[in-house]
């Protein structure tokens, strides 16, 4: 078994700046969905994070559009992108709909996480 995801969602700055991609994945990674118990990363809910001149724009999506702890993911992600990026970030959202295609590993569902 290896430990590398099957779905690297691959973002706007692997082809701008690449040599950013892991600072910021490491940053993102810090912030858990409390309910679920894993990060954004993992869940794959950063779509894009793309550099537009002085400032990072960064698409994100939430698991179910309800979400309680959506304001505080959605500021704590633009708080982890900023650490990361070193620049000024803002998040839009969007309206996609989650599901378990979208996590980096779906292998996840194999652990009885969602049985």
């Amino acid at each position: 078994m290896t430990d590398t995801p099957i779905n690297i969602l691959k973002w706007s700055i692997h082809d701008t700046h690449p040599e950013i991609v892991d600072r910021v994945r490491a940053s993102l990674a810090e912030v858990v969905d409390p309910e679920i118990g894993m990060t954004i990363i993992q869940l794959g809910l950063v779509r894009d994070v793309k550099i537009d001149g002085e400032i990072a724009r960064l698409k994100m999506i939430l698991t179910t559009p309800f979400c309680p702890y959506g304001p505080a993911m959605v500021d704590m992600t633009r708080q982890k992108a900023q650490e990361g990026l070193k620049m000024p970030v803002t998040v839009e959202m969007s309206m996609d709909a989650w599901d378990f295609g979208m996590m980096e590993d779906p292998s996840a569902l194999d652990w009885g996480m969602y049985g």
